[in-house]
C-alpha cells in the first residue's frame, strides 16, 4: 500500500509537496479536524476491527469512515511519524463532569506526544467536540485556538502525572478537566490499543455503545448528530432541531460524507 503520509495529505487537503515543520501543525490540526469526524457507527454495527496500519487506513481514508480517539489519534501518529516527527501514543483517562468524578472505563482516551526541541506537547484530534487544534506545550502556557482554550499541567494522582484543562469558546465560563495521563507510558504498537477499542464496545458505562454519535468541526463552527438530533454551532450561535431516522442517514451523508446502509 501506499505510505500514509501522501494518502493523509490528500484525504486532509494539504499538498503533497510541501514540507511539515512543526509550525504547520496547527494546519494540519485544524484542516484534519474538518476532514475526519469523530462517530461511534462502527462499534455499534460491529464492523470494528483490529487496528493496524492497512485497516486504519482502509476505515478512514478509502471507506472515508472516521473514528472514536485510538483510530484518529493512531492514524495521526503514523503520518506524524512518516514526516519526521518525534511521537509516542498513550492512553489518558477522561473527567465525567456530568457524574463529577473520573470515567469509570479507566484509561481509554489515546493521544499523541511530541517532543520538539527538548519540549513536550500534547496533540489530541480525537476528543470529540474540544479539539485543541494546537499543540499543547506540558509548561501550562495556555494555547487559545478557534475552539477554546487549552493547557498542560503537571499534577501528580492516581491517574497519572500530568492533566489536559480547557475552556471551550461560547461554552464554558470556567476551566474544566478535560483528562489525566501518565506521559511516561507509551504505546510500544498500536495493536496495544485493541484493549482500548474492546473495552469501548463491550463495557457497561461506554458511552460510545449505545447510540450514535458523530461530530465535526466546520469553517464556521462545528455539527454534532445523534439518532434524534442535529446540533449546528455558527459563529458561537447554537441551532438544534429534533430528527427521524431518514434525517439521520441523510444529515451523515451530507455533512459527515458517511453513508448508512
Amino acid at each position: 500500500m501506499k505510505n500514509v503520509n501522501a494518502l493523509f495529505r490528500n484525504k486532509i487537503g494539504f499538498s503533497e509537496d510541501e514540507t511539515i515543520t512543526f509550525e504547520k501543525l496547527d494546519e494540519i490540526l485544524e484542516k484534519t479536524a474538518k476532514a475526519i469526524p469523530f462517530e461511534n457507527l462502527s462499534i455499534l454495527s460491529k464492523k470494528s476491527k483490529t487496528l493496524t496500519k492497512e485497516n486504519l487506513v482502509d476505515k478512514i481514508i478509502i471507506r472515508n469512515e472516521g473514528g472514536l480517539c485510538y483510530d484518529l489519534n493512531s492514524l495521526l501518529y503514523l503520518f506524524l511519524v512518516e514526516n519526521g516527527f518525534d511521537v509516542s501514543l498513550i492512553r489518558g483517562i477522561i473527567y465525567d463532569h456530568g457524574g463529577q468524578r473520573w470515567n469509570t472505563i479507566g484509561n481509554t482516551h489515546v493521544v499523541i506526544i511530541m517532543t520538539y526541541h527538548d519540549q513536550l506537547y500534547l496533540i489530541d484530534t480525537g476528543f470529540g467536540g474540544n479539539l485543541p487544534l494546537k499543540p499543547v506545550p506540558f509548561t501550562g502556557e495556555i494555547v487559545n485556538s478557534k475552539t477554546g482554550e487549552f493547557r498542560v499541567e503537571k499534577i501528580e494522582s492516581e491517574h497519572g502525572d500530568h492533566m489536559l484543562f480547557l475552556k471551550l469558546h461560547d461554552k464554558d465560563k470556567n476551566w474544566k478537566i478535560g483528562y489525566a495521563f501518565q506521559s511516561t507510558e507509551t504505546i510500544k504498537n498500536i495493536s496495544e490499543l485493541d484493549e482500548v477499542q474492546r473495552i469501548i464496545k463491550v463495557h457497561q458505562d461506554s458511552p460510545f455503545n449505545k447510540q450514535p454519535l458523530l461530530t465535526m468541526l466546520t469553517d464556521n463552527g462545528s455539527v454534532t448528530l445523534t439518532e434524534t438530533s442535529f446540533t449546528k454551532w455558527v459563529e458561537g450561535k447554537v441551532e438544534k432541531i429534533e430528527i427521524d431516522q431518514n434525517d439521520f442517514k441523510e444529515i451523515s451523508k451530507d455533512y459527515f460524507g458517511i453513508e448508512i446502509d
